[in-house]
């Protein structure tokens, strides 16, 4: 007798996006080491002001990968997407991320960004054409 499929895992919280900070790791907001602030208190109060953490998840974390570019970011969205931000050094750049969290929650959906962070755009992965990536053999009974 089969075992019966498990069903797929399923969450009741429904987001429109998440937004990851690196503020835990070995550069990013690291001033005891001269790297610029990332204003952490100033970012969570004003996500509770404005009452987004259940439609934009907030994460801090640590590093999430390019230390050159310093203050990195991730936006993740519900069409599945991913923007990395790097080189976040004024406190500009923070509140504008917070304002288009505050968006994506008034859409209902994801934004463009602002255009003052369009400078901090950066690709982090060197895409390879999906045809081209080799796949693990599948074991055979």
């Amino acid at each position: 007798m089969l075992a019966s499929q498990p069903a797929p895992l399923e969450t009741r919280r429904r987001c429109h996006a998440q937004v990851q900070v690196c503020a835990l790791g070995c550069c990013c907001g690291r001033t005891d080491r001269g790297k610029p602030p990332v204003p952490v208190d100033a970012i969570k109060a004003a996500w509770k002001a404005r009452g987004l953490m259940k439609p934009v998840q907030l994460t801090f974390t640590g590093c999430l990968g390019p230390c050159d570019l310093v203050n990195v970011v991730a936006l993740l969205t519900s069409d599945g997407r991913t923007t990395w931000l790097g080189g976040l050094t004024d406190p500009a750049h923070f509140d504008a991320i917070v304002a288009w969290a505050e968006a994506v929650t008034l859409a209902g959906r994801p934004v463009p960004l602002p255009a003052l962070l369009a400078p901090f755009r950066f690709e982090r992965w060197h895409a390879t054409p999906i045809a081209d990536v080799p796949l693990l053999p599948t074991a055979t009974p």
